[in-house]
């Protein structure tokens, strides 16, 4: 073997860097150390290394076209210019469009980067390792973020619901008891942070959440079992504030047209003139707290005018300021993320184990199954979340999006691996 080996070129060897500037990206916009060092605060780190991802995917010519999330972000990025220069406030829209574009670097830079198993599984652990910090810090902090988008309480829970599914599957595919240990205390870690935000919207994302995965639990009563056990967790530990908290989401305080859930459905209904005076391209990125005042036209909450009011809803952001072509692309986008995670999880799941829910796993078996589980069940917290929360132009849905199209990336590849039993979570 080795005198066939003379004089024979040897297969040039893939580089790593664009991989460790995805793990550098997800470092910067999760654990934030630019809001916990002030020497480099003032330098734009997180921005930086997306836009050279954007430049590096582009000139390694491995820029690639097929998904058709991929194909969604051009005509989003047409709508948005085509709002730049009509848009109440243009600087407004001009700052969302930028930031989107950042994001879509680091959309490509995962997609194009994470491109085998072993580094899907490589992101998880720095992933999750940092969202663990992020937890105990925002846990030490009362339930706050420590900065940047993730600085209010309803941000912090959002970030832990997506994290949750993870924690849970990964658990349940773990082999040994150090691995099943450590994932039941991410879990923990999660929820407690989660907890400590007291955030209600937020609790019906964990709910939205709790539930799928119960409905995809491959052992239903192991799947039992964690649940009294992360409920009495909670009970225990979760101050009476907390609870007070969620029960004051259904009184008639809160319901009433004074209460807070009065003034969310005063700030909707605003929301719904808008999209009805513009129901085709919204009226632009941004622009829901700019363009408040004109429709609130004089009107006011009991006395208040809500001029400047985000709308405390990412869809009835994405209605009123996209309108119908925004609600077809970003539908489009999550459509397409449910279809590809779905043939991940039919393609991975043994035959004869399959139920007419989803499919049974058994730990140990491809980790790729458990991975498609965690990531529909993320994107379901942050689709309920979001209903309560304006997160459509934080970075977290478009990552997710990100994750999902390189799965099913490396899931259809030589390099990805085509058997079951190939790569075990006790690698992750």
């Amino acid at each position: 073997m080795k005198a066939e080996a003379i004089g024979q070129p040897r297969p040039a060897r893939e580089s790593n860097g664009g991989f460790y500037l995805v793990l550098t990206a997800l470092l910067f916009e999760f654990g934030r150390p630019q809001d916990l060092i002030p020497a480099i605060r003032v330098i734009p780190f997180a921005s930086g290394i997306d836009l050279l991802l954007l430049l590096s995917v582009v000139m390694s010519g491995k820029l690639d076209w097929s998904r058709l999330q991929t194909k969604l972000w051009i005509p989003l990025f047409a709508l948005m210019v085509i709002q730049g220069p009509i848009a109440v406030n243009n600087y407004w829209a001009l700052m969302i469009f930028k930031d989107m574009v950042l994001y879509f670097g680091l959309y490509l830079g995962i997609v194009t980067y994470v491109n085998s198993l072993e580094k899907m599984l490589t992101l998880m652990k720095v992933w999750l390792g940092v969202l663990v910090f992020l937890a105990v810090m925002g846990t030490v902090k009362g339930g706050r973020g420590y900065g940047g988008w993730m600085g209010d309480e309803n941000d912090l829970c959002m970030v832990m619901v997506m994290a949750v599914p993870f924690a849970y599957f990964l658990l349940f595919s773990a082999t040994g008891v150090a691995q099943k240990t450590k994932y039941l205390g991410f879990l923990g870690t999660y929820i407690l942070a989660a907890v400590a935000s007291l955030s209600r919207g937020g609790f019906f994302g964990l709910a939205a959440v709790g539930a799928y995965c119960w409905y995809r639990s491959p052992k239903k009563l192991n799947a039992l079992i964690i649940v009294v056990v992360v409920l009495s967790f909670m009970l225990v530990l979760a101050p009476e504030k907390y609870w007070d908290e969620i029960a004051s989401s259904f009184s008639e305080e809160t319901m009433s047209e004074q209460g807070t859930g009065g003034a969310r459905l005063y700030t909707w209904g605003i929301g719904m003139k808008m999209f009805f005076d513009n129901p085709i391209i919204g009226i632009g990125q941004g622009n829901f707290p700019w363009t408040f005042p004109i429709y609130e036209a004089g009107e006011t909450f009991h006395e208040r005018s809500f001029g400047g009011r985000a709308a405390h809803s990412a869809w009835v952001t994405l209605i009123a300021e996209l309108g119908l072509a925004g609600i077809v692309i970003v539908g489009g986008m999550l459509l397409q993320c449910y279809k590809d995670l779905k043939l991940v999880r039919t393609r991975f799941a043994p035959v004869k184990t399959r139920q007419k829910h989803g499919q049974t796993v058994k730990a140990g078996e491809d980790v790729r199954a458990y991975l498609a589980r965690a990531m529909e069940g993320s994107l379901i917290g942050i689709i309920a979340t979001g209903v309560f929360i304006s997160i459509l132009w934080y970075p977290a849905l478009w990552i997710m999006m990100a994750f999902v199209v390189a799965l099913r990336n490396i899931s259809e590849t030589k390099r990805g691996g085509a058997s079951p039993a190939a790569v075990q979570t006790r690698n992750l």
